[in-house]
């Protein structure tokens, strides 16, 4: 094949083995209907082999699906027919950090748990962190705008990149911005980029936005003997003027699969629990737990465990996002759903889950990021069983219909994929959603830009 013999001009980093390409038919997502083979896939090292990359694929009209560690739980990342897969694993270099302004160069593969690693030698933090933050990466993260349980207090990552480098699909280079912390010198094309699931370019460097780390953290976990109370307490805690740094809601049966996973001391008996952090200077935050823990008490908190120092903080968070391989160790599939609902409507989201959990006998772990109501539901279940693999479907089916009734969005940070692409119309304003298409059609005539996805 004339384009393989060109690809191969290009890169020698280069896989062409049906065994080789198998490992890159799948993704973090539900298993596919049908396996897709990549044409090949290919290691750039640097943005000018990208771009060569993307203009013979544009020229032979093969599609392009970009890659890195492949946690989309989505589909994203999985091959479409006629393709082949980018993966950036070779470009992985922190390539500047600059303390004066406050940014860091880094290149896609960088790992956001390796960065923030670095970034402590300056003191500084990139403040997104996605549960799977040891294996998450900045494109990834760029591609489906990632948040995690900082979001509340801090924002997710499109509030965190002053510049990108992209590719588009011709194999034009192009830089979205200047590496300054303020640019309104036209369209906020960065802000597109972001989220885009690499349907609209191809993130080749990223500028990141830097904070300085605060002094210290304080971990505190408040139990209660029902959702209600839990939830009630979100709001309380919100409207007591000072924000924590997280503001997590966790259900008693996440509760106990986390606890039997990776042991830490959780109290297994109680029906919710709110896995609070406070962070800054250190008088202040001391000050803001006095507060806390008045509101808890006044809440109906049955039991309020504070961490005692360091170690344990990190215990508890690394059990915490251990949640989702806990819940494999009960059925050799879990899927997890990501949906945003008003914070009013928390109570009756997690009701409506655990209703059609029981009413479709599915394994249902609930938590999720009650502070900004990114809501969690993790359901373990088994694949190869029709019956529950039906039966899912259908729950699903029921869930999102639901969520879109409350006034709730499909995705805060998982994306749409493959897998949600149904629900999509019945989200978004129709004249939004035509706009988005002939976005992608103005940047992609095409379709080559990882086709099939998002929108």
């Amino acid at each position: 094949m004339d384009f393989l013999k060109e690809l191969k001009k290009i890169t020698s980093d280069i896989l062409l083995k049906k065994e080789d390409l198998y490992v890159y038919a799948h993704d973090t997502s539900q298993n596919p209907e049908e396996l897709i083979l990549p044409l090949a896939v290919v290691f750039p090292k640097n943005t000018q082999e990208v771009s060569k990359i993307a203009k013979l694929c544009n020229e032979y009209k093969i599609s392009i699906v970009p890659r890195a560690q492949g946690t989309n739980h989505c589909g994203g990342t999985r091959p479409v027919k006629n393709c082949i897969v980018i993966h950036f694993s070779k470009m992985n270099k922190i390539i500047k950090i600059d303390k004066e302004n406050l940014i860091a160069e880094v290149e896609p593969n960088v790992v956001i748990g390796d960065l923030n690693k670095k970034l402590d030698e300056f003191n500084l933090f990139f403040p997104p962190d996605p549960s799977n933050m040891a294996v998450s990466t900045i494109g990834g993260a760029i591609a489906l705008c990632a948040g995690g349980p900082r979001t509340f207090k801090y924002g997710n990552t499109k509030d965190y990149i002053i510049n990108l480098e992209i590719v588009l699909a011709d194999g034009t280079i192009i830089q979205t911005s200047k590496n300054v912390a303020k640019n309104v010198s036209g369209y906020n094309i960065t802000s597109l980029f972001v989220g885009s699931e690499g349907t609209l370019g191809l993130v080749c460097k990223a500028v990141l936005k830097l904070i300085p780390k605060p002094q210290t953290r304080l971990l505190t976990l408040a139990y209660f003997d029902n959702l209600i109370d839990a939830t009630k307490c979100v709001n309380n805690v919100i409207n007591s003027g000072f924000i924590p740094s997280t503001l997590d809601l966790i259900d008693k049966f996440t509760i106990q699969t986390i606890e039997k996973f990776n042991p830490c001391g959780l109290l297994t008996e109680s029906e919710a629990m709110l896995l609070i952090e406070l962070d800054g200077f250190e008088k202040c935050v001391k000050y803001e737990l006095e507060i806390l823990k008045d509101i808890l008490e006044k809440s109906g908190a049955t039991s309020i465990v504070q961490a005692k120092n360091d170690e344990e903080n990190e215990n508890i968070w690394r059990a915490r996002r251990s949640a989702f391989s806990a819940l494999t160790q009960l059925k050799p599939n879990v899927i997890t759903e990501d949906i945003v609902v008003p914070k009013s409507k928390i109570v009756d989201f997690v009701k409506k889950t655990q209703e059609l959990s029981k009413k479709y006998n599915i394994i249902a772990a609930i938590m999720g990021h009650a502070g900004d109501g990114n809501i969690h539901p993790n359901f373990a279940l088994d694949l190869e069983n029709e019956i529950e693999k039906n039966n899912f479907e259908k729950l699903k089916d029921e869930l999102f219909f639901y969520a879109i009734s409350i006034g709730a969005t499909l995705s805060g940070e998982h994306g749409i994929g493959i897998q949600k692409q149904k629900y999509l119309p019945l989200a978004l304003d129709k004249n939004a959603h035509n706009l988005m298409k002939n976005i992608k059609k103005l940047l992609d005539t095409d379709n080559i830009l990882n086709s099939g996805k998002s929108i």
